[in-house]
This record gives C-alpha cells, sequence and structure tokens, in this order.
C-alpha cells in the first residue's frame, strides 16, 4: 500500500494487496465513502448506489449536478431483477451477449428503491462491467452508482494517478488496476420505450446491438 494525497492506494497486481485493497475498499462503499476503482473502460468514481449522501459526495467531487444521474454498476447478469420494474426480451439477450462488457442499459427502476441518482426521470441506467477486480468489489458490497474518475470539463482517468490527481483525498480508498488503455466509452441503449434507442456508440457498434435485438435500433 503506498498513499497519495494521504489516501490509501493498493496495488491490486500484487494478491495480498488486491485482498487488503478490495476489504478497505468494501470499508469505505459500506461507510458512505467514496472509492476509486479500474473498469474495461477508464477508472470509475463509486459508492453506495443506496446511499443519497454518497452519491451526493461523488457529484460533490467530480463538480457536477444531479442532472446528470450516475450510472449503477451491477456484479452480476442476476442483480439487475431487484432494480428495474422489468426486464424486456430484448435486455435479455443484450445482457447474453454483451455483459459483462462496454454495454449499458436504460430501464425503468423499480419505484421501491430508496435511491437518488440524481435527475433520472423513473430510470437507472446498468452496466457490468468486465474488470476482475470492479467484479470483486460489486459482487461483495452490491449495485454501486460509478461514474467515471474525473472532475466536470476534464478527461476521464485512464490510470489511478490521473484519478489522484483530479479528485485528491474527498475519495476514501484508491485501487490500482493498472492502466485502463484507450479510454473508450461504453455503448448505451435505452429500452424504456417499445422501440430500443442507441443513445451513445461506443465500445459495441449499433449493428451489433442491432443483430442481437432482430431489429435496427435507432438513434436517440
Amino acid at each position: 500500500m503506498t498513499w497519495v494525497n494521504t489516501v490509501p492506494t493498493f496495488d491490486c497486481s500484487d494478491p495480498d494487496e488486491r485482498v487488503r485493497g478490495l476489504a478497505a475498499a468494501a470499508r469505505a462503499v459500506r461507510t458512505g465513502g467514496l472509492v476509486v476503482l479500474p473498469t474495461d473502460t477508464v477508472y470509475g468514481l463509486g459508492c453506495d448506489a443506496f446511499s443519497g449522501e454518497a452519491v451526493r459526495a461523488l457529484l460533490a467531487a467530480k463538480n457536477r449536478g444531479p442532472d446528470m444521474p450516475v450510472p449503477v454498476l451491477v456484479g452480476s447478469w442476476t442483480t439487475i431483477d431487484g432494480l428495474v420494474t422489468g426486464v424486456p426480451s430484448g435486455a435479455r439477450s443484450l445482457i447474453e451477449a454483451f455483459w459483462p462488457g462496454a454495454l449499458s442499459l436504460v430501464l425503468p427502476h423499480a419505484p421501491s428503491l430508496a435511491w437518488d441518482l440524481g435527475t433520472t426521470r423513473g430510470t437507472v441506467m446498468l452496466r457490468m462491467p468486465l474488470h476482475p477486480v470492479a467484479l470483486e468489489l460489486l459482487r461483495d458490497v452490491g449495485p454501486m452508482a460509478v461514474s467515471s474518475a474525473n472532475t466536470s470539463g476534464r478527461p476521464p482517468a485512464s490510470n489511478v494517478t490521473e484519478a489522484a490527481d483530479q479528485l485528491g483525498p474527498s475519495v476514501g480508498v484508491y485501487l490500482d488496476g493498472g492502466p485502463s488503455g484507450a479510454p473508450v466509452a461504453s455503448t448505451i441503449v435505452d429500452l424504456t420505450d417499445a422501440t430500443p434507442r442507441l443513445l451513445r456508440e461506443g465500445d459495441i457498434t449499433a449493428a451489433q446491438v442491432s443483430e442481437v435485438l432482430g431489429e435496427q435500433v435507432l438513434p436517440a
């Protein structure tokens, strides 16, 4: 473990340090803190998805308002069933084809959930990342609200140093998973209506999404 801006930073390439880092990150999440974690796209800034106070702290660390809701990452396919009002067959097909991976799905969230992710208008954006460190943490603590690890207007962090330079001591634990590679955004598909809409084309192409759905996905 090292210290960056007085915050513990764990090298997850070391098996023992990874265990200690994941335990420290889980403690931070459960007590309402923020953590930086590697994902398969860019580094993420995350917290307990069900803590409105923690989500507000996340937005404050990014200098961002609630008008841009925070996405939610999950650690398994089945987690989604408890978070949304219903999973249409198209969503199931996309999950089977691309999760874990760089595909985000927008669905109506379950009205009984006590969370405040920003101005969501009754929806939630869900993704299961293809990164072992992220998945292990998510499977331990449950769904996390996760946004890119950067302050508003600056490029997303592709390594833990870039994240620490921007977010500093507002974060309780940094998990260093090495460089993330090219910062490729996830593809976002809106499934809140009968007709699927492509909100953003990222690593997964519109043609790939359309092939799985068996219909042409339309731009928003």
